[in-house]
Parts: C-alpha cells; structure tokens; sequence
C-alpha cells in the first residue's frame, strides 16, 4: 500500500474514531486488504450523514467536493469527497446511498440489500479500520461495471473461501 494511503488512513480513522463515529471502509481499499493486488485509487467510506457536521470542521481545508447530493446513473447519495496529500476520500452518507444495478434498471439502497454482515474490525497498517464485510463486498461488487471489480471479485471470493466463511448462494458467483 503507497504511504500517502496510509498517511490518509491513519488520519482519516482518527478523527472519526475521536468522534465516535460508526463507517465501514468498502471499494477498492476493502478488497486490497482482502487480497486483490490491484492499486488502492480511493478510500471509500460510509457512515450516517448525521455525523458530517461533527466530522467536516477537522477536514474542511481537505474538502475537494463539498457536501451535497450527487446523482447520475450508477449513484445517488448524499457525501463529499477529500484529498489528503495527494489521497482521495469519499465519504458518503449510508442512510442515502442508493445504486443502480449493471443495467441501470433497478436501484437499491445499500444498507439494506448489501448488509447482510456486520463490519469486520482489522488491523490495517497499525490501526484497527472497519471494513465491510468480505461477502458483502462481494455481493456489492457483483453490481458494479469494470474489469478491475471482476479482479477484485476473485480475490475477495478467494479470502472468503480461504477463511472458511459461510456463504449465502445468493453472494458468491
């Protein structure tokens, strides 16, 4: 993992533990701990919009996309996006995050149809992150576009397997 990855981790995780704030990390980051080799473009972090205003004081001179509600056809939610030295954050509002299927015909609002899993604790770099569960990114992943998802499918279905998690027949390919 690049050191300005870690750098934004470290800080990043820190404020929202200072704040007692409940995420889970997800995306490319989630799988590269779970074993996909692929470089970690982003931090994508969820957490309930009611936080922002505690959390948005600490990262104002980071802020790179201001709070809002973003919508096009892969997304709509509420979130604002950071760039900590040269390290893309996103965080966005779990309670509004909406996504659409590959077909772009049906939405689903994640945390209710990928949280099946409660959030796994591990250490990361010398720090303990919340990350989504590996099945649920699995699951998540399924309904993305890109080959690197499909990268990213295979190896988190590996460290499934590896480590011996039950598995829905409804989250693995």
């Amino acid at each position: 993992m690049e050191e300005k990855t870690i750098r934004a981790l470290h800080w990043i995780v820190g404020i929202l533990d200072a704040h007692n704030v409940p995420y889970r990390i997800g995306g490319g980051f989630a799988a590269h701990v779970y074993g996909a080799n692929r470089p970690v473009n982003d931090i994508d972090i969820t957490l309930p919009g009611k936080y922002f205003q505690d959390i948005i004081p600490e990262m104002k001179k980071y802020i790179s996309a201001n709070p809002g509600h973003y919508s096009d056809a892969k997304w709509d939610c509420d979130g604002f996006s950071l760039e900590y030295h040269g390290q893309e954050i996103d965080i966005t509002d779990i309670d509004t995050l909406r996504m659409s299927d590959k077909e772009r015909a049906k939405w689903f609002q994640t945390k209710d149809s990928f949280r099946t899993f409660p959030n796994v604790l591990i250490q990361v770099e010398g720090i303990e992150v919340s990350l989504i569960d590996p099945r649920d990114l699995v699951a998540y992943k399924k309904h993305l576009d890109g080959d690197h998802q499909l990268v990213d499918i295979a190896a988190v279905s590996k460290y499934v397997t590896d480590n011996d998690l039950e598995v829905g027949s409804d989250l693995m390919p």
